[in-house]
């Protein structure tokens, strides 16, 4: 339901922007949020990147239903997008929460095995330090998730942290409050565009940037990241690339008191 999610947001709030969240974001009769799970894939200085990776298929999830012993066609979708496993270059997660990290790895005889056994899989260094067995996060959910879908890829793992660029077009920085490791992924081949993973999970936030998601770690530096990126993607003019919103692929914003209004929705293609 929404305020599972969004319990701190009014409900007059979404009455109030049904033009801008009906029928892709909110399912007013149910009172009930929409959400998608996507992988972004660049193409871009002569380097397949795949930008976070979904839920994953055979996963134990018992702490989270929705997602237990999923059997998706994600692969097959990325074929039809012309990418196969083995030419993927680099993954980038931008956190390590257990629906960008789960085709990091595939089951196969039993084993979890790297999905793309040529990629450099790029992690943030303080989300690894803090949901590793031996962190300061607790919760039997994580331990599961780091065991099936992180160690495995260990050998091709690089931890990044502060700014990081990636090639001449591309640079994470860092953008915590969802976790402590949170980032954002910037794009400089023409039109800027920040794939921004879990700094929004739906167009409520870019109006109402203050109010946070029930999965924000810390809520308040949350709210000043969402406030800093996006009035640096209005300024910019850059395409905001949410992880989490169906239907659409990106916005650009503009400033607005107290808040950002989307000027235009880009339709990019989306596995």
């Amino acid at each position: 339901m929404r305020t599972d999610l969004f319990g701190q947001t009014p409900a007059q709030a979404w009455s109030d922007n049904a033009d801008l969240l009906e029928p892709s974001f909110w399912d007013r009769a149910a009172d009930q949020w929409k959400i998608a799970m996507q992988t972004w894939v660049l193409q871009v200085d002569g380097m397949t990147v795949l930008i976070d990776t979904g839920v994953g298929n055979d996963r134990h999830r018992p702490h989270f239903p929705p997602l237990h012993q999923l059997s998706t066609g994600y692969l097959d979708a990325l074929a039809d997008a012309g990418v196969a496993p083995e030419s993927v270059d680099v993954v980038v997660n931008t956190h390590l929460h257990t629906d960008h990290v789960g085709w990091n790895t595939r089951l196969v005889d039993g084993a979890w095995v790297p999905t793309f056994p040529n990629a450099r899989y790029l992690m943030p260094d303080a989300d690894y330090r803090h949901f590793s067995p031996d962190g300061d996060s607790t919760g039997e959910g994580m331990r599961i998730v780091f065991a099936d879908s992180v160690l495995p890829v260990a050998d091709q793992t690089e931890l990044y942290s502060g700014d990081h660029q990636l090639s001449d077009s591309l640079w994470l920085r860092p953008a915590a409050g969802h976790t402590p490791g949170s980032s954002v992924v910037w794009l400089d081949a023409g039109v800027p565009a920040v794939f921004v993973g879990d700094l929004t999970h739906c167009p409520i936030q870019l109006v109402r940037p203050d109010d946070p998601c029930a999965f924000d770690e810390d809520p308040a530096a949350a709210a000043r990241t969402r406030h800093r990126v996006l009035t640096e993607a209005a300024q910019r003019g850059a395409t905001v690339v949410p992880a989490h919103y169906p239907g659409r692929g990106g916005a650009r914003i503009s400033d607005r008191t107290n808040g950002f209004a989307v000027d235009e929705w880009l339709g990019l293609s989306k596995i």
